[in-house]
């Protein structure tokens, strides 16, 4: 195991902010795996997972395991979290401008694509190493200004080369889901049957520049940027979430990035075997997923337990008028499994309730919640 700090300056005088990158194996491999953690600083379950992850590896690599390449980012952003604002820890947001830290991230295809006009050639693994090299090239072209923005083109940088990335999050109450491009499914497919996902989204655009995007994105752009070479997707990336944001356990952490190896094993980045469970869903259009929202503000219930399969017209949550007594019903308009929920129970009115993955997809423009 090889550790590297990137130190950056704070917004203040005087203030520096530093990111740990653990390697493993040796850095020239193939594949190479990209793990990160905590880029939502207030969100646990990831960073646990992350930072147990590096020590099974230390294991595997110590035993002569590592075929590959890891890269494993506990803490992805000592930004957010350093906000703690009347004792809560607020990490999703940047306080000082308001901007997500997983939204934003740059497009590089239009400064790539530029960069390989008249260089590709027939050789599919020839042109993986060009688009790479163009890739890295449009992100060195970019000077970030401020703490978030050299966050940014830092963590960028570590999983450009990268053949699959996994971004490690979680919500406020779910069950297990991902997030992912079309074109990467099949590469991340074992990963969501080694969780036991309840729930993937695949979304080709999903709004607002997300971290896994920036990174897969690309390729695919590029690949119909140029129809007559052939360009594989060289960079399959997912947003995992592990659960809710109370569900930070060794225990359960040891299981998920016991999951993670085992999908490495998978990949051949360790040596080994591993024999792949029954898929506990199959994916559906993120633009399928329901958002429920609260058509009044009041104390919120729930009629049915996370990872029910709810039917069109079904109440899901329930919402006490605290001045009246009255019981106001939010029903779900789409069939599918209620995946995810808010960890509190006041609602305000237009407050997302919980988000239900519908195999219909109805829904247009940016279709992450803020």
């Amino acid at each position: 195991m090889r550790e590297r700090c990137f130190s950056f300056p704070g917004r203040g005088p005087g203030t520096r902010h530093q990111v740990l990158t653990l390697s493993f194996g040796d850095p020239d491999a193939r594949p190479h795996v990209h793990v990160q953690g905590g880029l939502h600083a207030d969100e646990g379950p990831g960073m646990m997972v992350a930072r147990l992850l590096a020590d099974l590896l230390a294991q595997a690599e110590a035993a002569g395991r590592l075929r590959g390449h890891v890269t494993v980012v506990p803490f992805a952003n000592p930004l957010g979290l350093g906000q703690v604002l009347h004792g809560d820890h607020s990490g999703r947001f940047d306080l000082y401008d308001g901007r997500n830290f997983n939204r934003d991230y740059p497009d590089l295809s239009d400064d790539a694509a530029a960069g390989l006009e008249g260089r590709l050639t027939g050789d599919p693994q020839r042109n993986v190493a060009l688009v790479r090299a163009a890739l890295r090239a449009a992100l060195q072209e970019r000077q970030p200004v401020g703490p978030a923005e050299a966050l940014r083109h830092h963590l960028m940088g570590l999983a450009l080369d990268a053949d699959v990335v996994l971004d490690l999050h979680c919500d406020g109450e779910a069950e297990m889901h991902l997030y992912t491009q079309p074109a990467a499914w099949d590469r991340l497919a074992p990963l969501a049957t080694l969780t036991a996902c309840r729930a993937v989204l695949l979304a080709e655009v999903s709004g607002g520049h997300p971290f896994d995007e920036a990174l897969s994105g690309p390729w695919t752009a590029i690949a119909a940027r140029f129809p007559d070479h052939p360009v594989p997707l060289g960079c399959a990336s997912t947003t995992v979430e592990l659960r809710g944001r109370s569900d930070v356990c060794r225990t359960q952490g040891l299981r998920d990035a016991g999951a993670i190896r085992d999908y490495l094993v998978h990949l051949g980045v360790l040596s080994g075997s591993v024999d792949l469970p029954p898929a506990a869903c199959s994916p559906t259009p993120l633009a399928g997923s329901e958002a429920l929202t609260a058509p009044a503000a009041g104390l919120l219930s729930y009629a049915v337990p996370l990872g029910s399969l709810v039917q069109a017209g079904q109440t899901v949550a329930e919402i006490t008028d605290l001045e009246t007594g009255a019981m106001i019903p939010v029903r779900a308009s789409t069939t599918g499994v209620f995946y995810a929920r808010p960890a509190t129970r006041i609602a305000e009115a237009g407050k997302r309730l919980g988000k239900i993955a519908g195999d219909r997809p109805f829904r247009d423009g940016p279709l992450l919640s803020p």
